[in-house]
C-alpha cells in the first residue's frame, strides 16, 4: 500500500505556517508499516489542488488530503476531489443539524457559509466530527481512496487514528498488531548513538524482521528511539517490544529519560515525588524557562515551591546571597541554589547560570553554563557545559541539559556533562 499526503493551504507555500501535519501522518502511516513515498504542498487554487489530487492517484493507492475544509472560500478541497472523482457535491443535512448544535453549544449563531461544511461527494464516507466542525472524507476512486481531514492538527489527529488509519490497514490487508514505543534520550549526538546502536541494528535486520529501530532527531528535545514490532498478537508485541527494550536500556543506560511522550520535566518530578522533596529554582540565562517546564506537570504545585528569577547580577547579590563577584561560575552557581533553597523553604533547588551570548561575558564565551544544587541529601554542587548554538538555542539546551543533570543525580546515577 501507498500513500502520498497532500497538504493544502497557500499559507503553508508562503512559509507562514509549519506544515507539522505531513510529519503527523507520516509517522504514523511508519508505525502501522505502510509506506508513504511522497509529500505535497498545494496552494488553494482548484486546479492546482485537481491537478496533484490525479498525480498523486497515478502513482499511489490512497491519498491523505489535509486542509481546505472550513467555510470560507479558499477552502475548496472538496469541490477539488468531487471533480477528480468526476461526481456532484450534495448537502448532508445530518452534518448540517450537527454544525448548528455545535454552534448552540457555544451560545454562538452559525453563518450561511458553515453550510459549506455539510456538502458531501456523491459516493463518498464521512467521517465523524468530534473535535470541531468540518467532518472528514473518504472518497472511493476506482481502486483507490482518497481520504480529506481538516487542517487543525488535533482535529486532524483525531480522524486519523479513529477512521483513516484503521481504514487503510484494512484496504492494505494488514494483519496482525504493529505497535511502536520510543525511548527519549538527552546527552549524546545522534552519530555517537547511532553508532553505540549499530550492532543491535545488525542484530535486527539479521533477524526475523519483527522488530525495527528508527532515530528520530528531535532538536532540543533530543534523539528518539522508536522501537516498532509486528506480531500476531497485542501479548507477542508487547513482549517483543520488552525484549528490545531491555536491550536499548543495556546499551545507553543513563541517557534514556522516558519512553513516549514522557518529558524531561515529568522524568525529574518522578523521582521528586518517590523521593518526597520539594524543590525550587534560581534561574539567570535561562530567564524561566526551566520553571515554565516544570510547572507543566500535572500535580507540580505538590512538590515545587517556585523560583527567583535573578538576571541582573545585583539581584543575585543582593537577593540570593551571591559573593560579590564573578557570577558566571561554579561558585555563583552553588550560591544560587543554596540561596533559592532558604528564600523558598524548599529540601532542594536548582540553580543555573552563564553566558547566552552573541558575546562573552566575563571572560567567558558564549555557551558557558554552569548548573548547581544544593541539598541536604544530596549536598551542594555544580557543573560547568559547554552549549553550541544561537541565543535560543544556547538557553533551551541549558534548560534540558540542567533538568537531566538533576535528575540523574536524584536517580543516584552518573550526572552527565551536557551535550557530547
Amino acid at each position: 500500500m501507498r500513500v502520498e499526503i497532500i497538504a493544502i493551504g497557500t499559507e503553508l507555500l508562503l512559509g507562514q505556517i509549519i506544515d507539522t501535519n505531513s510529519a503527523t501522518i507520516s509517522q504514523k502511516l511508519a508505525e502501522v508499516g505502510i509506506d508513504c513515498l511522497y509529500q505535497t504542498r498545494v496552494g488553494d487554487n482548484s486546479e492546482r489542488i485537481v491537478s496533484v489530487l490525479r498525480l498523486a492517484l497515478e502513482r499511489n493507492d490512497a491519498v491523505i488530503v489535509c486542509g481546505g475544509l472550513g467555510p470560507t472560500q479558499d477552502d475548496i478541497t472538496r469541490d477539488a476531489i468531487a471533480e477528480v472523482m468526476g461526481v456532484t457535491l450534495r448537502h448532508d443535512q445530518a452534518i448540517e443539524d450537527k454544525i448548528r448544535a455545535v454552534f448552540t453549544s457555544r451560545g454562538r449563531i452559525m453563518s450561511a457559509n458553515n453550510i459549506n461544511q455539510a456538502m458531501v461527494p456523491v459516493g463518498a464516507g464521512v467521517i465523524e466530527q468530534r473535535k470541531g466542525t468540518a467532518p472528514g472524507l473518504i472518497c472511493p476512486v476506482g481502486s483507490k481512496v482518497i481520504y480529506a481531514v481538516p487542517g487543525v492538527p488535533y482535529e486532524m489527529s483525531d480522524m486519523l487514528e479513529r477512521a483513516v488509519i484503521p481504514d487503510l490497514t484494512s484496504r492494505a490487508g494488514v494483519t496482525g498488531v504493529i505497535r511502536s514505543r520510543t525511548l527519549r534520550t538527552w546527552g549524546l549526538s545522534e552519530s555517537a548513538l547511532a553508532e553505540l546502536v549499530a550492532p543491535r541494528l545488525d542484530a535486527l535486520d539479521a533477524g526475523d524482521g519483527r522488530t525495527t529501530i528508527a532515530f528520530l532527531a528531535s532538536g532540543i528535545e533530543g534523539i528518539k528511539l522508536r522501537i516498532t514490532a509486528k506480531a500476531e498478537s497485542s501479548e507477542v508485541v508487547d513482549t517483543l517490544l520488552d525484549a528490545e527494550e531491555k536491550e536499548l536500556r543495556g546499551i545507553l543506560g543513563e541517557i534514556v529519560f522516558g519512553i513516549n511522550d514522557t518529558t524531561i520535566e515529568m522524568a525529574v518530578a518522578k523521582e521528586i515525588v518517590e523521593l518526597g522533596l520539594t524543590m525550587s529554582v534560581a534561574e539567570s540565562l535561562t530567564g524561566g524557562l526551566i520553571s515554565a517546564r516544570l510547572v507543566n506537570v500535572v500535580g507540580a504545585s505538590d512538590w515545587y515551591r517556585g523560583s527567583v528569577v535573578s538576571y541582573a547580577s545585583d539581584i543575585k547579590f543582593h537577593l540570593l546571597g551571591v559573593e560579590v563577584g564573578p557570577v558566571v561560575s561554579e561558585r555563583a552557581a552553588i550560591e544560587m541554589a543554596q540561596g533559592a533553597r532558604r528564600l523558598l523553604g524548599s529540601d532542594l533547588a536548582l540553580s543555573i547560570t552563564g553566558v547566552a551570548g552573541p558575546l562573552p561575558q566575563e571572560g567567558n564565551s558564549a555557551g558557558t553554563v554552569f548548573v548547581g544544587t544544593s541539598s541536604e541529601m544530596f549536598g551542594d554542587r555544580a557543573i560547568q557545559l559547554m552549549l553550541p548554538g544561537d541565543r535560543d538555542r544556547i538557553r533551551q539546551y541549558a534548560t534540558i541539559s540542567a533538568l537531566d543533570w538533576l535528575r540523574r543525580i536524584l536517580s543516584g546515577g552518573t550526572p552527565s556533562s551536557g551535550l557530547d
